[in-house]
């Protein structure tokens, strides 16, 4: 994986995401699950390397099937309809869906096209959207990357934890 930039609790230090967000997690007591498509499990691997991640990590719902989306995430299929399964509606409905199934206090979830092909005009292959949720809310985010598709895999899951270390930075500061 490579490497970012984290800040955790006013403290600077280069590390991996992943152990960024395990680190603040722990500290504060937090909990996380994900929801996946095109990431396959790609977060869920990232998150669980990390020593101690039971601490934290809840688990998660690979929701690669429509179907899946709507019966255990409880994405409404309306939602799918009106949006297409890769847009920020849905992955918001995606994070706010393994949330509550888990009761965790917080979640991160990924809808897009991976490639190659499977993308449209509005959103190309190498597309991603990202939802991160918490009690206080939901937030998307589009993300690209133009790699093969193990490495849009990769960059999606990495884009995912930097985002939600984003916001949970932002929220415990408040």
């Amino acid at each position: 994986m490579s490497e970012i930039v984290a800040t955790s609790n006013s403290q600077t230090c280069e590390e991996a995401v992943e152990v960024a967000l395990g680190k603040i997690l722990k500290e504060h007591g937090l909990t996380l699950s994900a929801a996946e498509s095109c990431t396959g499990g790609q977060i869920s691997h990232m998150i669980t390397i990390v020593p101690g991640s039971s601490a934290y990590y809840l688990g998660s719902v690979t929701s690669y099937a429509v179907a899946v989306k709507e019966k255990v995430l409880g994405v409404a299929p309306d939602i799918i309809a009106d949006n297409g399964v890769v847009s920020s509606q849905v992955a918001a409905a995606m994070a706010e869906g393994v949330r509550r199934l888990t009761g965790s206090d917080y979640s991160v979830a990924t809808t897009g096209f991976s490639g190659p092909g499977g993308g449209d005009e509005r959103y190309p292959e190498g597309t991603v959207w990202i939802g991160a949720s918490s009690e206080s809310g939901t937030e998307t985010m589009e993300f690209h990357s133009n790699l093969d598709r193990k490495g849009n895999i990769e960059r999606f899951a990495e884009a995912a934890l930097v985002f939600l270390l984003k916001k949970i930075n932002q929220e415990l500061s408040v």
